[in-house]
C-alpha cells in the first residue's frame, strides 16, 4: 500500500518593534515561529487490514504558526498519528529500504520530522546590531512517499491451495469466523484466530489460497506470501479425496514449490501436514499413497473439517513443533532514520560550475536562504559576515574563485568580492 506522507512547515520568526505611546521603536521583539508537527505511526492489535489507506492516501502533520510580537513563540503544529496492524513493515518507496516495523501493540515511531520554528528579529541582535529588521522564514518541508506492507505476527500459518478447507479447520479449532463457501479465493485477506487448548494457545493466520506462479505474481500472489513471512510454522492442509481432479502428492509439492520460489526462509520453515476430508470417497486410498511419500519426513494427520469434532491430536503435534522454535522476531531496518528536512548548519559544499562560475550548496546555505533579507543592508552585513566567518569565502578561493566572478548563493548570483 503507497500512501505520501508530510510533517508540517514551520512558522515565520516574527520581525517587529515594541513601542510605546511617545516612545516609538523601543526595541525588536519579534518571536520564533512555532515547529511543524511529526508523522507518527502506533501499532494497533484491533487493526486486521490496511484498507482504509486505500481510500484516503495522503496525510499531512499541523504547520506550525508564525512568531507574535512581544516574543510570543508561535504554536506548534500538531502531530499525526497513522494507526496501522502489528507488523506492518513501512518501506521508502524510492529506494525500497526497511524503515520501520511497527512489531508490537501501542509501539509508536517517529517516521517524519517537522520542520523547525524560523527566529524572530530578536534573535539577531547583537552588541553591533541593535535594531535588526529581519527575521528567519519557517522551514519548508517535503512529502515522502512510503510503502506499508503488512506481514501478519502469527505462530502458525495454514496454507494449501483455494477451497481444501483453510478457512473451516480455522473456524473449528479457533473462535474465528471467516467466510467459507465451495468456490475458489472465498478468503481474500488473511483471518487471524487464536486457538486455545487448555491452558496454552498460538496464533493461526488462515492465509488465501495459493497458486502456481503465485511467487511470480500470478493470481494474487506476493500479497498471499508475504502475510506467511513472520509465522513460525506452517500448517499445511492437503484435499486428500481430489474430488477436484488433483492429485494431492502434486499438490503438495506445487505449493512448496511457490514458497521456496518466493523465500528460502519459507521453505525452511517446519511443516505440519493436515491431510483433509477424509469423509469423502477415495480419500483412504489417496491417505496411504500421500503417507507412503511424505509421512517419515513430516507429522500428517487425517481428518474432516467438518465433521470432526476432537482436534486434540492436531494441536498436540503443532504444540510440539511450536516448543521447539524460536519466538517471532521483528524485521530489522535496513537504515534507521527518520525524515527530516533540517539542514546542517555547518555543512557547505563549493562547485565549479563553468568558467568563472561556483556554487556553493548545503545546509549552511539554506539556513542563511532563510535568514537572510536582500533588501535590508543589515541582514546583508549579517550574510557576508557569516561566509567569511564559516570558511565559505575561503573554500571559494581555495576552488579558483577570483574577483570578478559569479557566485551563485541559493537562487541569488553575486559578483566576487574577496
Amino acid at each position: 500500500m503507497r500512501i505520501v506522507i508530510r510533517a508540517g512547515d514551520c512558522g515565520d520568526g516574527m520581525n517587529s518593534f515594541k513601542s510605546f505611546k511617545g516612545k516609538p521603536a523601543c526595541g525588536p521583539d519579534g518571536g520564533d515561529g512555532g515547529d511543524g508537527g511529526s508523522v507518527y505511526f502506533v501499532g494497533d492489535k484491533d487493526m486486521t487490514d490496511l484498507l482504509q489507506y486505500r481510500f484516503a492516501s495522503h496525510f499531512s502533520a499541523e504547520n506550525g504558526e508564525r512568531g507574535g510580537t512581544n516574543r510570543c513563540t508561535g504554536k506548534n503544529g500538531a502531530d499525526i498519528v497513522l494507526k496501522v496492524p502489528c507488523g506492518t513493515v513501512i518501506r521508502d518507496f524510492a529506494s525500497g529500504k526497511i524503515i520501520a516495523d511497527v512489531f508490537s501493540d501501542g509501539e509508536k515511531v517517529k517516521i517524519a520530522e517537522g520542520g523547525q520554528g524560523g527566529k524572530g528579529n530578536v534573535r539577531f541582535t547583537t552588541a553591533r546590531r541593535h535594531a535588526p529588521h529581519f527575521a528567519q522564514k519557517g522551514q519548508k518541508v517535503r512529502p515522502h512517499d512510503v510503502i506499508l506492507e503488512m506481514k501478519m505476527i502469527a505462530d502458525v500459518g495454514i496454507v494449501g491451495f483455494p477451497n481444501v478447507g483453510k478457512s473451516t479447520l480455522l473456524s473449528r479449532i479457533s473462535a474465528a469466523r471467516p467466510k467459507i463457501a465451495n468456490y475458489h479465493f472465498t478468503t481474500l485477506s488473511p483471518n487471524l484466530g487464536v486457538v486455545r487448548y487448555y491452558d496454552r494457545s498460538f496464533v493461526a493466520a488462515d492465509i488465501p489460497g495459493l497458486i502456481e506462479g503465485a511467487a511470480e505474481g500470478a493470481g494474487l500472489g506476493h500479497d498471499f506470501l508475504r502475510h506467511i513471512e513472520r509465522t513460525r510454522m506452517i500448517l499445511h492442509v492437503v484435499d486428500i479425496s481430489a474430488c477436484e481432479g488433483r492429485d494431492p502428492v502434486e499438490d503438495f509439492q506445487k505449493i512448496n514449490a511457490e514458497l521456496a520460489s518466493y523465500s528460502q526462509v519459507l521453505a525452511s520453515l517446519p511443516q505440519v501436514i493436515v491431510c483433509n476430508k477424509c469423509d469423502l470417497p477415495q480419500s483412504e486410498e489417496n491417505l496411504q499413497k500421500f503417507r507412503a511419500v511424505y509421512g517419515e519426513k513430516y507429522p500428517v494427520y487425517a481428518l474432516s473439517a467438518v465433521s470432526d469434532k476432537d482436534f486434540g491430536e492436531l494441536l498436540r503435534g503443532v504444540f510440539e513443533v511450536l516448543d521447539t522454535l524460536p519466538p517471532v522476531e521483528p524485521v530489522r531496518p535496513d537504515e534507521e532514520f527518520v525524515y527530516t528536512d533540517r539542514p546542517d548548519a555547518d555543512h557547505f559544499e563549493v562547485g565549479k560550475l563553468e568558467e568563472h562560475v561556483y556554487e556553493v550548496t548545503g545546509g549552511l546555505i539554506e539556513v542563511l536562504c532563510r535568514n537572510v533579507e536582500l533588501n535590508d543592508p543589515a541582514s546583508m552585513a549579517y550574510f557576508q559576515r557569516t561566509l567569511r566567518l564559516r570558511g565559505v569565502i575561503k573554500a571559494l578561493e581555495g576552488a579558483g574563485c577570483k574577483e570578478g566572478d559569479t557566485v551563485i548563493v541559493g537562487d541569488v548570483e553575486f559578483d566576487f568580492v574577496p
